[in-house]
């Protein structure tokens, strides 16, 4: 785990913020061309009914046979003191980012990089806690916010998703990049699933992020992405540790992913 992002100054990260902005220009400003105000809102809605049941409650999760805390609408990790896990922690960025976008961030939150509960016993032992209602209403004022921070996660994936998949990876990512659904299926499993480009995130060998289902897909459709990113996550199932125990996982991620079909 790496909380030097707690460490840099205002100044610094308000200029890397702008640099990154520059840099994603076009792929953020596709899906703001494609994307009406209300369908922003109704990914946000959607996602977390994915994530959280749409629930208050299911803001602040701790998943059975995790590490870690999964929390906010895209369900963001955030990884206790010590722990070094595959995936990658995507909790303290979006503290960052909500505290640039004026949300009302917990000070005691804006100084703790790591997660102050070391199990999920004691996450789910504290749940009536003053941190943990902080947490959810922070996470509850700020859904558009969070949804945002996903579409930034994806423009971010796009240059290097093209520089690893090639001409086929950058054919299916722009003519789903073309309608709502195709911008939709991208943005939801970029974070359901992370962009398949790190090594860390592979199963003998493989990897199921969205550079593998772009990759996958024999046209650039949302239903040929739904079924490519079955597939993707079929193989992970097959290819993990058998102490994991992923297949209790694979009917809802399957349905999840049916869920790309659908008009939004």
């Amino acid at each position: 785990m790496t909380p030097v992002i707690f460490s840099i100054s205002r100044s610094l990260f308000v200029t890397l913020t702008l640099i990154l902005t520059a840099a994603l220009a076009t792929p953020l400003a596709r899906a703001q061309n494609v994307l009406s105000s209300a369908q922003v809102a109704k990914i946000g809605k959607r996602i977390w009914q994915n994530e959280c049941g749409g629930t208050v409650a299911g803001l602040t999760s701790w998943n059975t046979g995790e590490e870690f805390a999964s929390l906010g609408i895209g369900h963001f990790i955030w990884y206790p003191r010590g722990y070094e896990g595959p995936f990658e922690e995507s909790f303290p960025p979006l503290v960052n980012y909500l505290h640039q976008c004026g949300v009302a961030v917990p000070p005691w939150l804006r100084s703790t990089p790591d997660c102050p509960w070391s199990s999920r016993q004691a996450f789910l032992a504290d749940a009536s806690s003053s941190m943990q209602k902080d947490l959810r209403a922070m996470l509850v004022a700020s859904v558009r916010d969070q949804t945002q921070f996903i579409m930034a996660r994806l423009a971010r994936a796009v240059p290097k998703l093209i520089k690893a998949g090639g001409p086929r990876v950058q054919q299916n990512y722009a003519q789903l990049s073309q309608t709502a659904e195709g911008m939709y299926a991208m943005i939801d499993y970029v974070n359901f699933k992370g962009e398949g480009l790190s090594p860390k995130e592979r199963y003998q060998g493989e990897g199921w992020g969205l550079a593998q289902v772009l990759g996958g897909m024999s046209a650039g459709t949302p239903f040929e992405f739904a079924e490519s990113a079955k597939r993707v996550l079929a193989r992970r199932v097959k290819n993990s540790p058998a102490e994991r125990k992923e297949s209790r996982w694979l009917a809802g991620w399957s349905n999840r992913c049916d869920g790309y079909k659908q008009r939004l």
